[in-house]
């Protein structure tokens, strides 16, 4: 599975330059180690997509209720490579 998700610029750019390697986000798509996500940048001041995109495979999951992380939400390790 793929799942499109609106990224804010600051964590898309960390995100493109390798620094931040997961993803935290509330766990209301039951995402999968496997699945794909395709971070569309996002630029909240306009409302509007940049044009820009990143693919990653998501190669780890740490569910929430644990860990201080809230029971609805998840953190994914992502993959390095890109489309």
């Amino acid at each position: 599975m793929i799942h499109e998700l609106k990224t804010w610029p600051e964590y898309y750019q960390a995100i493109a330059s390798g620094f931040k390697t997961f993803e935290v986000r509330k766990n209301d798509r039951q995402f999968n180690v496997g699945d794909g996500l395709l971070l569309k940048e996002f630029d909240p001041i306009s409302s509007k997509y940049t044009g820009r995109m990143l693919y990653k495979i998501i190669i780890y999951k740490l569910p929430g209720g644990q860990f201080g992380i809230e029971r609805d939400y998840v953190v994914m390790g992502l993959s390095q490579s890109t489309r």
